[in-house]
């Protein structure tokens, strides 16, 4: 069964309840021009891309759509089930992407999903870090189960530094803007997991690192100045650890520092 709280799965599902089918809505729900295929560019060079991907924590499906036109297949799967519902309706071209409802912290459900799926390819953006502390090992090991021996993962989380970010944002004058303050009202926590702690995760779940480099989360908000809000970040590039490993990889490529 999920370990989630409720209060997390409550928070969740009024946030998507409450959310239209309106593009942008959510304030990270990004053009994949900005996320998604930049992303899938640094993850190629690793990857097997006739294997499925999976998007952990979908949302309402903007970047699993865009992954189904890179991969043979791809499946989208968040903890709400209103989520989950935005997805299939946004979903009008010709069903290019799948979705379903699962829990990353019910492992008997990502070990289902495996076994139906075989090894895939991951993509989670920005899951781990506004996870509840006792959730977030269990999300990690959900990436381990799926990617097995033949896939690879990548996974991308705020950094530390993007508290700083959105303080500054939520501090403009009028407050924070709507986006951002509906994020508030639900009681999301966005960027509540340490730098140094993401890699720890990823290590104790039996994941080694192949691939690195900080990069910036596009948001749907603005400053004043009407520039995007973008939000300080690192991804990586995973695989599982040989057998008896789970260290970090001593041999991490590191590209240079871009967006």
């Amino acid at each position: 069964m999920s370990g989630v709280s409720e209060r997390y799965r409550e928070a969740w599902e009024s946030y998507w309840r409450a959310t239209s089918d309106a593009p942008g809505e959510a304030i990270w729900d990004a053009d994949p021009s900005l996320s998604a295929v930049r992303d899938v560019d640094r993850l190629a060079p690793h990857a097997d891309l006739s294997l499925p991907i999976v998007d952990l924590g979908c949302g309402n499906g903007t970047q699993t759509r865009y992954l189904a036109t890179r991969f043979g297949r791809a499946l989208g799967v968040d903890l709400s089930h209103a989520a989950v519902e935005h997805a299939r309706r946004a979903d009008t071209a010709r069903a290019v992407a799948e979705f379903r409802q699962l829990s990353l912290t019910d492992p008997a459900a990502v070990h289902e999903l495996h076994e139906r799926l075989g090894d895939v390819n991951v993509y989670m953006r920005a899951v781990i870090h506004q996870s509840d502390a006792p959730d977030r090992r269990p999300v990690a090991e959900a990436v381990a189960t799926l990617v097995g021996r033949r896939g690879r993962g990548f996974v991308a989380e705020l950094t530390e530094e993007s508290k700083t970010t959105l303080a500054r944002l939520a501090e403009t004058p009028g407050g924070p803007p709507l986006k951002l303050r509906r994020v508030f009202d639900h009681d999301l926590r966005p960027a509540d997991a340490g730098d140094v702690e993401v890699r720890e995760l990823l290590a104790a779940a039996g994941l080694r690192i192949l691939a690195e480099g900080p990069t910036a989360l596009a948001q749907t908000e603005q400053w004043a100045d009407g520039s995007r809000v973008e939000l300080p970040a690192r991804w990586f590039v995973v695989g599982r650890a040989p057998e008896g490993g789970g260290r970090l990889s001593t041999g991490v490529v590191r590209p240079p520092h871009s967006a």
